[in-house]
């Protein structure tokens, strides 16, 4: 009798280990790289994939990668400016933010959205350390003023970043931790404070770590063949080809895609859009065979099988 329960113990255990040993080639190959995770949308505000955002963090942390968090906060932003009766405006998709609008988006981003995923992180160890990109001047920028029917536009405190300096974000590495930064940036004569476009501030800091792979978490499943009329997604594309689509994207997905490019453009081995309403999305996109998102890859052949 013994042995048959042993022998079924041993039978319903199997899948585990059988999905351990699926893992373990990614393992392998991403074992000491550096991972970039751009942190946002429905995985911000759901307690539930907030909770399992951190155990992934940390699960990579555990196993050999050294994950790197980059975060915006535009639904806290938001509710937070509506509080203090203050109008949410947007210029060819970016925030426009006046002075006393930058104070919110300050506040939320390194008093609020910051601190609590810090906290979720922390409840698997002293791993977690905030900073923004102000610190040590770690994002340095410059006004933004983008083009809107063939004329530059004031749209406020918007950065375009011009240098990144990973000095701070490497020691944090070197020591084990697990750097968690808002998309904040600093002029280079500490003047202005700028509110910088998370996606972009992450495809920045990966280029600039020399990362293995950025991902970044948004609210659909990847990038679609042919939205609205497909709801079928790219598993994979090379930098020429998603140049050629850029034009025909959403809005929405435009810096996301845009960030993507720039990354492997700098020489980050793969970039990945997943999408952050599925629980563990980091984990099922790095460490199985399928993939859940879209992943892009150097125009030369031969990147990370998929």
């Amino acid at each position: 009798m013994s042995g048959s329960v042993g022998s079924a113990r041993k039978h319903t255990a199997l899948p585990k280990a059988e999905i351990l040993i699926e893992a373990l080639p990614w393992l392998t190959r991403h074992n000491g790289k550096i991972v970039v995770i751009k942190f946002g949308g429905n995985a911000m505000i759901d307690e539930d994939l907030k909770a399992a955002f951190a155990q992934d963090v940390v699960f990579l942390r555990q196993a050999g990668l050294r994950p790197v968090v980059v975060h915006g906060g535009g639904p806290q932003i938001n509710a937070q400016l509506d509080k203090q009766g203050l109008v949410s405006e947007f210029k060819a998709g970016l925030r426009v933010t006046t002075p006393e609008a930058m104070d919110i988006v300050r506040m939320v981003l390194a008093g609020q959205v910051q601190r609590e995923l810090v906290g979720l992180l922390n409840q698997h160890g002293p791993l977690a350390v905030g900073m923004t990109g102000e610190d040590a001047h770690t994002i340095t920028a410059v006004q933004h003023r983008p083009e809107i029917d063939g004329e530059r536009v004031d749209i406020g405190r918007v950065g375009e970043i011009t240098a990144i300096d990973t000095g701070a974000i490497e020691a944090l590495l070197a020591d084990g931790r697990i750097p968690v930064i808002s998309s904040i940036a600093r002029s280079a004569d500490d003047a202005h404070v700028y509110n910088v476009n998370a996606d972009t501030a992450a495809a920045a800091l990966a280029a600039a770590l020399g990362a293995e792979t950025l991902m970044v978490l948004t609210d659909v499943e990847g990038l679609y063949a042919d939205w609205p009329n497909s709801d079928e997604v790219i598993s994979r594309l090379t930098v020429s080809e998603l140049e050629k689509l850029l034009p025909e994207l959403s809005s929405g997905m435009v810096p996301k895609m845009e960030g993507c490019l720039h990354a492997v453009r700098g020489g980050v081995s793969t970039a990945r859009v997943i999408d952050g309403r599925v629980q563990h999305s980091i984990l099922l996109e790095i460490f199985t065979d399928e993939g859940i998102g879209t992943m892009v890859v150097p125009d030369v052949q031969g990147g990370e099988p998929r």
